[in-house]
This record gives C-alpha cells, sequence and structure tokens, in this order.
C-alpha cells in the first residue's frame, strides 16, 4: 500500500512540475501581449528599466504572498490548497504538491497580475525561477544552523521558517506565507518566529488526515467533507475577544491571523 501511495504522490508532483512550467509560460505569454499592446501600469509610466524589473519582482511575489493568503481565508479555496497541506511530511516534494485545479487558478490569476502591472517579460521569467526554486529549497528537509538561519531570515524564506506554516497548529499555518522572501509576512503582521512547542516537536499536517493518501483521495479531497455552519467548531476566548464560529475549526475571525487569548 505505501508503494502505491508513494506512486500516486510522484504522479501527482510530476503532474504538477509540468503544469507549473505551463503556468510560467503563460505568465510570459501575458507579458509579452501586455507589452505588444502597451497595456498595464508600467507600460503607462515613463520609468527606467532597471525599476520597472525591480517593480515587476515585487509585485509578483506581493501578489503571491496575497494569493496564498486568500486560499487560506476563504472556504472553498482552502478545499483546494489543503492538498498542498495535508502531507504528513515536509521535503522538497511537498512544495510541488497542489491540486490542479488550484494550479490553474493560480494561472489565471497571475496572468491578470501580468497584464494589469504590464510586466516587464524576461523580469516574468526570472521571477518564476525564483518562485520555483525557492518553493523547492524552503520545503526543503534540511537543518541550517540556528545562526545562519536567523540571518537568512531577513532576505529569504528558509525552511525553518516555513516549516512552521505547515503545523498542525492552525494559528500557526495561519502565518509564514511567503514562499520567497521574508518581507510581506513581516510587514503585514503575519510572521512566525518559532512554534509553540520548537521546531523538533511540532507536529505537520491537518488533523482531520493522519494517514498516508493516495493519489484519488488527493484528487477528491476538495470534495470531500462540508463547511456549511452545522460543521463549523466554535473557540471560546477571554474578555475583549468575541466568539465567532470558525470554518476550520480552531480559529477566531475577530483576530483572523493569532491571538493570544485563543493561541493553542
Amino acid at each position: 500500500m505505501e508503494m502505491w501511495v508513494r506512486f500516486g504522490i510522484f504522479v501527482l508532483i510530476f503532474s504538477g512540475m509540468v503544469v507549473w512550467g505551463t503556468v510560467g509560460a503563460v505568465a510570459y505569454t501575458a507579458a509579452v501581449f501586455a507589452a505588444e499592446q502597451q497595456t498595464g501600469l508600467l507600460h503607462w509610466m515613463p520609468l527606467p528599466g532597471w525599476l520597472a524589473t525591480l517593480l515587476t519582482l515585487l509585485v509578483l511575489d506581493f501578489s503571491i504572498y496575497l494569493q496564498h493568503v486568500i486560499f487560506h481565508a476563504l472556504p472553498a479555496l482552502w478545499r483546494l490548497h489543503q492538498v498542498h497541506h495535508a502531507d504528513l511530511g515536509f521535503d522538497a516534494t511537498t512544495g510541488l504538491r497542489f491540486h490542479p485545479i488550484e494550479i490553474f487558478l493560480s494561472l489565471a490569476y497571475k496572468a491578470a497580475v501580468v497584464v494589469l502591472l504590464g510586466a516587464v517579460p524576461w523580469a516574468v521569467v526570472v521571477f518564476e525561477v525564483i518562485l520555483n526554486t525557492t518553493s523547492v529549497f524552503n520545503h526543503g528537509n534540511v537543518t541550517i544552523p540556528i545562526w545562519l538561519d536567523r540571518w537568512l531570515r531577513w532576505f529569504i524564506v528558509t525552511p525553518d521558517m516555513h516549516r512552521i506554516h505547515h503545523s498542525l497548529r492552525v494559528v500557526e499555518t495561519d502565518s509564514n506565507f511567503g514562499f520567497s522572501v521574508p518581507w510581506w509576512d513581516r510587514l503585514c503582521g503575519t510572521y512566525r518566529a518559532e512554534p509553540a512547542v520548537g521546531q523538533g516537536e511540532m507536529e505537520l499536517g491537518l488533523a482531520d488526515y493522519r494517514t498516508p493518501i493516495h493519489l484519488g483521495q488527493l484528487v477528491l479531497l476538495p470534495f470531500r467533507g462540508s463547511t456549511n455552519a452545522s460543521g463549523w467548531g466554535t473557540v471560546w476566548h477571554s474578555s475583549g475577544c468575541t466568539p465567532q464560529p470558525d470554518w476550520r475549526d480552531h480559529r477566531c475571525h475577530c483576530c483572523f491571523f493569532d491571538c493570544p487569548l485563543c493561541r493553542r
């Protein structure tokens, strides 16, 4: 059974790699289209080439951060994204494990951002290389010396930083959304330095899926269960924080990303 689970995961990941390559090609094509039509913000502003390139890289990276937050925030999109989080392990293959529908939604979203921005075509290619490389790196099952990791976290997302995002505790899952750079998490208040129980004791994955899932189950995962009110949990808080039902059980709506009163 384990062999077939691994084979199924391999097929899903290989397919994901092919599709992610397609996403990059579509993003580049969208950038070329915008350039030919002189459409998009950067084509309407007289900026030097180096600045347009820098803005392309920064805006695209921030847009991916926002997309990641949205996929956690909206129940319908979380159904798709939980395929990525259902992995009980954490290694480079995790960074390639996404539901096909999520990948195609990402394609449409990214193409729209590229056209509206008027992104520099060759900078889009550079961004795709950086994004996919850092995604594999920060999902890597590697250990970096603590002193070096703390220094690197000012510039790139390290495996220890992103591993917290895959914690079983929802309040930790809803942190460290960045793929390439840590700046957006730090600026937007979603950065978390360490898990509550430490890296060594932190459990990974989702509470509802504590056994390996084969390919067919992964594909059907978004269509299982219910997110209606009867399936919501309720988190109770101390004074100053109103109890709210939560479609994912452990998080309150009054303080979306974190709350010292309901931290688990």
